[in-house]
This record gives C-alpha cells, sequence and structure tokens, in this order.
C-alpha cells in the first residue's frame, strides 16, 4: 500500500484523472483532466446534465472503476495502485454506499440489510443497527423484506447500511432519484 503525507490532508483527493471508452472505432472521453480536492466533514456535490459523466467520476472517486490516467487518494492512500482485494478492504473499511437503485438484498429483512456491511466484516454490531433503525425511523419494519417497504423506506434502509460502519466518506449516486416528494 501506497502512503503519502503530502495528500494525508485530504480526506479524498483526484489528480488529472481522466476515462474514456470506445464507441466503435472512436475514443470518447467521459472524465478529462479533472481534480477534486474533499476534506473531511465537507459535503460535495457532482452536478452537470444528464450523460456528462456524474457517475463514471463518482466511480472513480469510490474506486470502483480505474482511470485511464490519474490518481484517486482517499485518506492519504492511493486507491489507483492497490491490489483488487486491498481495494475492497479499502470499501469495507472506509467507504459507504448509497445507489439511486437501493442494491437490497431482497431475501433479508432490513435489519439484516442494514447490517450486512458488518456481518461480512465479521464485525456484528447490535446496538450500532438499533441505533441506525432509530434514526431513519424504521424500528417498526425492522423484520420487513425490501419488497414490503416504500421507496423513501427502502432508501432509508439503504443510507443506514451506509453508515452502519462509520465509514470516513460516502459516495451517494442520485441517492433521491426514486423518490416522491415527500420521501
Amino acid at each position: 500500500m501506497t502512503h503519502n503525507s503530502a495528500d494525508s490532508s485530504a480526506l479524498l483527493r483526484a489528480k488529472n484523472l481522466s476515462k474514456s471508452v470506445m464507441i466503435g472505432d472512436t475514443k470518447t472521453d467521459i472524465i478529462k483532466g479533472i481534480n477534486v480536492t474533499i476534506n473531511a466533514s465537507e459535503f460535495a456535490v457532482i452536478m452537470g446534465k444528464s450523460g456528462s459523466g456524474k457517475s463514471t467520476l463518482l466511480g472513480l472517486l469510490a474506486g470502483l472503476d480505474y482511470p485511464d490516467s490519474g490518481e484517486v487518494w482517499l485518506d492519504g492512500q492511493n486507491l489507483t495502485q492497490l491490489s483488487e482485494d486491498e481495494l475492497a478492504q479499502k470499501r469495507q473499511q472506509d467507504m459507504g454506499f448509497v445507489f439511486q437503485s437501493f442494491h437490497l438484498l431482497p431475501t433479508l429483512t432490513v435489519a439484516e440489510n442494514i447490517a450486512f456491511p458488518l456481518d461480512i466484516a465479521r464485525q456484528p454490531d447490535p446496538d450500532r443497527v438499533e441505533q441506525l433503525l432509530v434514526a431513519v425511523g424504521l424500528t417498526h419494519r425492522r423484520d420487513s423484506l425490501p419488497h414490503q417497504l416504500s421507496g423513501g423506506e427502502q432508501q432509508r434502509t439503504a443510507l443506514a447500511r451506509a453508515l452502519v460502519a462509520r465509514p470516513k466518506i460516502i459516495f451517494a449516486d442520485e441517492p433521491t432519484g426514486n423518490l416522491d416528494e415527500q420521501n
């Protein structure tokens, strides 16, 4: 693992990030020369029109995809130089994810979906799960399956799951895109 103390002041830093795809015989730049710095406790939003590369950039910043060039540093560690196993461990320990389509496991209850990241890490914490059930207002739905929930309840479950391991950073890709104004 690579550490650089010069980059440790920022929680997340991307340097000259680029990503392209081949469409037929044509190389199309999706992300080109992007620089991002996000400090701890900051809230950052990526805005742009549909198809402008927001989700691609988010995926690169979260280590879900590799850039063609450039670097992504999280908490002083260069994600672009980590092995797949190291990157998976980094995501598990330091990152939370909330997606537009929720990605809840259909056979697990609300409480089990929230606890899932802790169970994978072999660090069960029923008190933390209960704390988040209360925080997102889903104690009465703890034993419900995802298909029994409203869109808002599913999204609150996904948010609690993202928070359960106390990540250093949360990546949310259009987390309210499937919700009505009340949710």
